[in-house]
């Protein structure tokens, strides 16, 4: 983002606004709390960025407020658990430490699943698959897709090692979208095959998996920890996740860009904002980059990042692939919870390994008296 679309204040202003010193405000900058510019007008003065200060103003009036702090924790609000998985930290998005961006010009989804729930042995992916036969054929909008895939989740499984449960459940995932076995086939190649895509679909459906994979506690993966944290199985966990991924404000969003692209003038406009990302969701950026949008995708993209000066976020960018490959409608959803499974499976091991119920507690608001009627005549 160019600093020039930030409102910016000088150093006694943001350090009047939190109440600190001046070598506490240089304290948070170089802790990347706040951001700093050069002044256009005079090099020598530095300039801070608002809203990183007003994030710190209302962070602290939290602290200072323990029922505010608590009753807003669960909406994008104060963490709520420690996790080693993945972290979002200035505007950039890592898995266990590697960035995710990085990880994805080169690695798998199962490199990436390795790499998230720890402790698989290097031949978890070669070990023949157990998925039931006949399998239904494929299903790929959103509802059958889910609906599939929970079927599969749900038939009896035989007792397994972490690995090869790791691997089943990744292969019940992909296969529920392609109505076939993909053995021991690296799933991006399966998907491929399956969908008939170019070698270059094969890549980009590659590194779609491997972005999808996690991002921290989405929706999605809070419902995965707190039914693992109940002892549920992993494919129980996987089901909870999966059904809170297909709401029309999660990656039920795909669904909704579609129909923006089809008809932008029927459906409402997709935003580009992201509020753990202020210069934009890099995931979106690196999954079209080089990718052969349609013409008229590439017009409503340019439209789009230039009235809002953001980026992509994944959901638009998963649509604007699948159309870019001639992928099957509906693919997006299909790649976002097949490359999220990764992470829920990673989150769930997690969680169960802590050995703690997750049980936050409600604040009882009492309901309004009802209106009092006056008796008929």
């Amino acid at each position: 983002m160019d600093d020039t679309s930030l409102d910016l204040s000088s150093a006694d202003e943001a350090s009047a606004r939190l109440g600190i010193s001046r070598a506490s405000l240089y304290a948070y900058v170089s802790r990347g709390l706040i951001r700093s510019f050069s002044s256009p007008h005079d090099p020598r003065q530095r300039l801070y960025a608002v809203e990183d200060v007003e994030t710190l103003v209302e962070r602290k009036a939290r602290f200072r407020r323990p029922a505010v702090a608590a009753a807003t924790a669960l909406d994008w609000g104060l963490p709520v658990l420690e996790t080693a998985i993945a972290q979002i930290k200035d505007g950039r998005l890592f898995y266990r430490g590697q960035d995710a961006i990085a990880l994805a010009r080169t690695a798998t989804l199962e490199d990436t699943a390795k790499l998230l729930v720890g402790a698989l042995h290097g031949d978890a992916f070669l070990e023949p698959s157990r998925i039931p036969a006949p399998l239904p054929g494929p299903a790929i909008g959103l509802h059958g897709f889910v609906a599939q895939a929970v079927r599969l989740l749900s038939e009896p499984a035989p007792k397994e090692t972490r690995a090869a449960e790791v691997a089943a459940i990744l292969r019940l995932m992909a296969a529920a979208a392609t109505g076939s076995d993909p053995g021991i086939a690296p799933l991006h190649r399966h998907l491929a095959l399956a969908w008939r895509a170019s070698p270059q679909a094969a890549d980009a459906i590659r590194r779609a998996l491997v972005l999808c994979a996690d991002h921290e506690l989405s929706s999605s993966t809070f419902a995965v920890r707190v039914t693992a944290s109940t002892g549920a199985t992993l494919r129980h966990a996987v089901i909870a996740g999966l059904v809170a991924l297909s709401g029309p404000y999660h990656g039920g969003m795909t669904e909704r860009v579609r129909a923006f692209l089809d008809d932008p003038a029927k459906s409402p406009r997709p935003g580009l904002r992201h509020r753990l990302y202020p210069d934009g969701d890099p995931r979106g950026e690196a999954l079209l980059e080089n990718a052969p949008l349609l013409a008229t995708d590439a017009t409503t993209l340019k439209a789009l990042t230039g009235t809002s000066g953001g980026r992509p976020g994944i959901d638009v960018a998963l649509v604007m692939m699948e159309r870019a490959y001639g992928l099957p409608s509906g693919a997006a959803f299909a790649l976002f919870a097949i490359g999220r499974t990764a992470g829920w499976l990673a989150h769930a091991v997690e969680q169960r390994s802590q050995a703690a119920l997750i049980r936050p507690r409600a604040r009882y608001v009492a309901a309004d008296e009802p209106p009092t009627r006056k008796p008929s005549p």
